[in-house]
Order: structure tokens, then sequence, then C-alpha cells
């Protein structure tokens, strides 16, 4: 641009103006492409208060999102924590009338029936995560202009892959508290077991014992999932 002006201006001198004329050109000259280097000056300036705008919402909106995976990812560890603490006293009975007690119902029948009326008497519960916060990141396909990609990493796989399982094993754990459900509903209603013998004792091990497998399993999956939900508000707290 200032090249095209400095031709201009040779030109204008070649062609032999009146110096006054000439010094009127070349002031206008100089003018002008003040004029033009004001502009461009104040574009770029323009163009970078829009681009620290949008850089700032961009960061106002990850920081909101994380606060947003925090405060799902602590409701889900209470809800867990919850879950672990029903799910105990189940893993405990078994474990008794498995391996710490004489299998002899007659003997044994006052605590055996308590033992009993704990893992199938109880009720049972599963876990599903608030995921309000992760959804609509991806939905939005938000998540993938964040800067912090190594924490978005984790969370992602986390939602995706830990959550995921747990989801799946906690339906298959369902289903196995259906139909131990659906076996015992008659001393469910009542609240108690009708008079067993040893034979009968050791049947109903047997149908517990296919429930507690995957409940032992899912005891162990939630633990795993509270140390990552632990990981993950540490790294967005720092």
């Amino acid at each position: 641009m200032i090249s095209f002006f400095r031709k201009i201006r040779q030109k204008l001198l070649q062609e032999g103006l009146p110096a006054g004329q000439a010094g009127k050109v070349i002031n206008y000259l100089k003018y002008a492409t003040g004029e033009i280097f004001l502009v461009v000056v104040g574009i770029l300036i323009a163009l970078s208060i829009n681009n620290w705008n949008e850089t700032r919402k961009d960061q106002i909106a990850e920081g909101e999102f994380l606060e947003g995976i925090k405060n799902d990812l602590t409701e889900d560890r209470i809800y867990i924590e919850y879950i672990l603490n029903r799910i105990e006293p189940k893993i405990e009975a078994y474990n008794q009338l498995n391996k710490d007690l004489p299998l002899d119902y007659i003997i044994d029948k006052i605590e055996i029936d308590s033992l009993l009326g704990v893992y199938i008497f109880v009720g049972q519960r599963t876990f599903y995560p608030i995921s309000g916060s992760f959804q609509s990141a991806v939905a939005g396909n938000e998540i993938n202009t964040y800067k912090n990609k190594e924490l978005i990493r984790s969370i992602i796989k986390f939602y995706n892959s830990t959550y995921s399982r747990l989801i799946e094993n906690g339906q298959i754990l369902d289903e196995r508290w259906d139909r131990l459900s659906q076996i015992y509903s008659h001393q469910r209603r009542l609240g108690h077991f009708d008079q067993l013998n040893d034979t009968k004792f050791s049947l109903i091990l047997d149908d517990i014992h296919f429930h507690f497998v995957q409940l032992q399993g899912y005891q162990t999956s939630l633990i795993s999932s509270i140390e990552e939900i632990d990981r993950i508000i540490n790294n967005i707290e720092y």
C-alpha cells in the first residue's frame, strides 16, 4: 500500500507539477496513508478484542462445565457411598452363612434366619449417575473446544467407560435380584422363613450365591468409581 502511494508521488513529480501543487498532493498522500494505517490498526485492535472476548467466553464456559461436573460427581459419590453401605451387610451375611457357621439349620436356626433376612428381605439399590452437565456439553459439541485436554479426556473416559460398565453391571445385578425376589416372594411377604432342614438351607445358599457373585463384583466397581471420582475432583480443584 505504501509503495503504491510512493509511485503516485513519484509520477506526479515527474510530470512537473508546480512545487506548491506537488506539495499539496504529497501532503494529501501522507494524510491518506496515515488514515489507512489508523484504519488497519483499528481493525487489528478490534480483532484482538474480539478474540480476547471469545477466549474469555470459552474459559467461562469451560469453568462452568467443570464446576457442573464437580457438583454432579460429588452427588454421585454420596449416593455410591449410600449403596455401598447397603451392600456391606449382605456381603457379611452371606460370608457368615457360607463360611463361619456350620451348615446346620436346626442348631443355628435363629441366627441363620436373621442372616437370611438381611440378605433376602432387605431391598437392593443400584447406581445411575447424574450426567446432565456432561451430556449437555457433549450434545452441544462444546466439550471439544475446552482447553484442558487431559482433564477433559479423563472425564469423557470416566463417563463413557467406567460409568457405562457400572450401569451395565447394575442392570445384571437387578436381574439377579429380581430372580431371587421372585423365588422367595412368599418368605419376603411373610417376613420370615418356614421351618427348613439342612437340604433346603443349602439350596437357599445356592440361590443366593448366584446373586452374591455379581454383588461382590459390583461392590468392587463402586469402590473403584469412587477412587476415580476423587481423582477427577482433585484435578478440577487444582
